[in-house]
C-alpha cells in the first residue's frame, strides 16, 4: 500500500515489516537487528557498486566508441548493418558492465545518434532496438541481477556467470534475426564496408577494452580471484584504460563517475536493506514453507511450476522494478524450486531473463523510459516498435526453460555436478 502511494519501493519494506513487528509485539530493534546482519555479512554485495563504477568509468572514456566502431567493422557491412552493430556492442559491452542501465545509458547515445544520422533508421526504431538489446547486459557475465539472485538462493555465483553466457548469446541470435527480417522488409541501409586492411587498426583500438571480459572471467574461473574481487579488478581496469591509455578521463568526470556510482548504489542499497527486513518477517510467518505445501498440493511438476514462475514473473515485470521482484517475490519460489529438484543454476538464470524482459515490458518498463528520455521519442512509438523484439525475446524464454542444458552445459564443463 505504501509502494502505491509513491513511496520508494524500499522504504514501504522497511516502514511495513517495522509496522508487522511493532503490531506483533516484537522487538522493533529486530529490523535494525537484520539489515546490519545482512549487509555487513554479505561479502559478495561489495561486487554490486563496483560493477556500477566500472559502468560509469566506461562511458565517460572512449570504451564504448571504441567498441562501437569495432562492431561496426564486423557487422556494418550487412542490411540494417547499424542495427545489427547495436545487439553486437551490446553482446560485448554485456561481458563489461553487468548493467541493462548502463549498456543503453552508456552505448545508447551513440547508437541512437549513428542510426538516426541522415535519416537511416526512425528513432523510435533504433530507441526500441537499443533498450531491446540493453537486456543482454546482465546475462552475460558479469551480472549484478545475478550477484542478487545468489544472496538470496546461495547459489554459487560463478556458475550462475557461466551459466548466462549461452542464454545470453542466444538472446543476441533471437535479435539478430528479427533485425535481418525487419531490415529486407523496411529496406533498411547497407554502410559502407570497412576494409580489411583497417580491421587491424580499428581492432587494436579496441583490444585493451575487448581484453576485460577475458581478464575478468580468467581470474574468477582461474581460481586467481573471487567475483566480487574481480569487481574490484573491472573498475581498476576501466579506471586504468580511460586514463592512462585512451587519455581521455579528467579528475571532474571522475568525480561525476564516482558521484553518479554512489547514488545508483544507494538506490540499490535501499531496496536490498529493504528487502533483508522483509524477507525476515516472511521468514518468520513461516510463508515460503506455506507456499510450497500449498504447491504440493497442486501436484505441479518442475516443468509445469516452471512455466507459472515465468508467468509471475512477466505479469510483475509489467508493474514492479526488477531489484524488488527480485529481493522479495523471487525467495518465496526459492524453496519449492529446490523441492521439486530443479537446479538453481538453470532456475536463476531463467529468473533472471525474466527480470530482464520486465525492463522493456510496457507500462513499467524502466529501459523504455531511459530509451525514451535518450532519444526523446514518445513512449507509445517505441512500444510499438519494441514489440517484435519482445517476442524474439519470450521465444529465447521458453527455450532456456524448456532445455535446462543451454544454461547448464558450460558450467558443467568446469566442474558444475547440478
Amino acid at each position: 500500500m505504501l509502494a502505491l502511494l509513491g513511496l520508494p519501493v524500499g522504504h514501504a519494506m522497511i516502514a511495513g515489516s517495522i509496522l508487522f513487528l511493532l503490531l506483533d509485539g516484537q522487538d522493533l530493534g529486530t529490523a535494525a537487528e537484520q539489515l546490519l546482519n545482512g549487509l555487513y555479512t554479505s561479502y559478495v554485495l561489495l561486487a554490486v557498486p563496483l560493477f556500477i563504477l566500472a559502468a560509469e568509468l566506461m562511458n565517460v572514456g572512449s570504451i564504448t566508441e571504441r567498441l562501437v566502431m569495432f562492431c561496426n567493422a564486423l557487422v556494418g557491412r550487412f542490411r540494417g548493418g547499424l542495427a545489427q552493430v547495436n545487439i553486437l556492442q551490446s553482446i560485448i559491452f554485456a561481458g563489461m558492465s553487468g548493467s541493462a542501465i548502463a549498456d543503453a545509458a552508456g552505448t545508447g547515445r551513440i547508437m541512437q545518434a549513428m542510426m538516426t544520422r541522415e535519416g537511416r533508421y526512425p528513432a523510435s526504431f533504433a530507441a526500441a532496438l537499443t533498450a531491446a538489446s540493453a537486456v543482454i547486459g546482465p546475462i552475460i557475465p558479469p551480472s549484478i541481477p545475478m550477484i542478487l539472485y545468489a544472496l538470496v538462493s546461495d547459489a554459487s555465483i560463478g556458475y550462475l556467470f557461466l551459466g548466462g553466457v549461452v542464454p545470453g548469446l542466444l538472446m543476441g541470435v533471437t535479435l539478430m534475426v528479427i533485425v535481418s527480417v525487419i531490415a529486407r522488409r523496411r529496406r533498411f541501409p547497407v554502410e559502407a564496408p570497412v576494409r580489411l586492411r583497417e580491421l587491424p587498426r580499428v581492432t587494436g583500438r579496441a583490444f585493451p577494452a575487448l581484453m576485460m571480459p577475458v581478464v575478468l572471467l580468467g581470474g574468477i574461473y582461474g581460481g586467481v580471484m573471487t567475483p566480487t574481487e574481480a569487481a574490484a579488478v573491472a573498475a581498476l581496469y576501466a579506471l586504468l584504460v580511460s586514463s592512462l591509455l585512451y587519455r581521455n578521463v579528467r579528475l571532474r568526470q571522475l568525480y561525476d563517475s564516482l558521484l553518479s556510482s554512489a547514488r545508483a548504489t544507494a538506490s540499490i542499497g535501499m531496496l536490498i536493506a529493504g528487502a533483508l527486513v522483509f524477507n525476515y518477517v516472511i521468514t518468520i510467518e513461516n510463508i515460503p514453507a506455506t507456499l510450497r505445501a500449498i504447491m504440493a498440493g497442486w501436484s505441479l511438476s518442475p516443468i509445469e511450476f516452471l512455466l507459472m514462475v515465468n508467468a509471475i514473473l512477466l505479469l510483475l515485470g509489467c508493474v514492479l522494478e526488477g531489484t524488488a521482484i527480485l529481493l522479495v517475490i523471487v525467495p518465496v519460489f526459492v524453496p519449492t524450486a529446490q523441492a521439486l529438484g530443479i537446479d538453481m543454476v538453470h532456475f536463476g538464470v531463467m529468473v533472471v531473463v525474466n527480470i530482464m524482459i520486465g525492463l522493456i515490458t510496457p507500462p513499467y518498463g524502466l529501459l523504455l523510459f531511459v530509451v525514451a528520455s535518450i532519444s526523446g521519442q514518445p513512449l507509445k512509438a517505441i512500444v510499438r516498435d519494441v514489440l517484435p523484439f519482445l517476442v524474439a525475446l519470450l521465444v529465447a524464454l521458453a527455450l532456456i526453460t524448456f532445455i535446462p542444458d543451454l544454461v547448464l552445459w558450460l558450467p558443467r564443463l568446469v566442474g558444475y555436478k547440478g
